[in-house]
């Protein structure tokens, strides 16, 4: 956790810092742009993936825990109007898993690749403010992938199943130039995959619902 914090820091310092001299430039010379219709918008940033620990495990009981992991992320705005626009993530992390309080104990089940798009319709109430606040809600659809790592015995194999989810956001843009803006973002995802140890001797359910707070910079076209 410590690790990630300090990955988001040291990004929200280095986006704020190259945009320094853009500031500048921006508050001396050029009036606030603001965000208008039709604008598209790609971001550039780092993301943390904090998942909660939650759900079930049949059979032999105890409570699935996922890892914190950070990792950069791409985004693509599109606003149909000043206010609401459309946000799409791209973004894929690694997570350990283990379950801790079974009847065997604490079980590792080795470690999973999430890919996470998320699709969200976000609110700017005020979009021709140089500090630009906004709100959001949607869905997620959350690939996993490339199951592996060592072990806890007899577990052998894991699948993690790919699932649906709602989305909650909000962040702000703050405009240092016409076409530059320095983006700090949080979501919620509320994510419960079903999960699969040994070719389904033994299921479970992982309550997710990781938080994903991220920092970065953004370029309007």
């Amino acid at each position: 956790m410590n690790q990630i914090l300090r990955s988001l820091s040291a990004a929200a310092a280095f986006s704020c810092l190259a945009a320094l001299p853009l500031a500048n430039t921006a508050t001396a010379q050029e009036p606030v742009r603001g965000k208008q219709a039709g604008d598209l918008v790609l971001g550039l940033g780092v993301i943390g993936v904090l998942p909660d620990s939650g759900g079930r495990v049949d059979a032999i009981g105890g409570k699935p825990n996922a890892s914190d992991s950070a990792s950069p992320q791409l985004d693509l705005t599109w606003f149909a109007t000043p206010n609401l626009s459309l946000n799409l993530i791209a973004a894929t992390t690694r997570h350990d898993v283990h379950v801790n309080g079974s009847a065997l104990g604490e079980v590792d089940l080795g470690r999973v690749w999430a890919l996470p798009p998320t699709l969200t319709l976000q609110f700017h109430p005020f979009p021709q403010a140089r500090v630009s606040p906004y709100v959001g809600a949607g869905i997620n659809y959350t690939f996993f992938y490339s199951e592996g790592g060592r072990r806890t015995p007899p577990v052998e194999k894991v699948d993690v199943k790919n699932s649906w989810g709602w989305a909650l956001n909000a962040g702000v843009d703050i405009e240092v130039a016409p076409r530059w803006a320095v983006n700090f973002d949080v979501k919620k995802l509320f994510l419960r995959p079903d999960v699969s140890v040994n070719s389904g001797a033994i299921g479970a359910r992982a309550d997710l619902d990781p938080w994903i707070v991220g920092a970065g910079v953004r370029y309007r076209f």
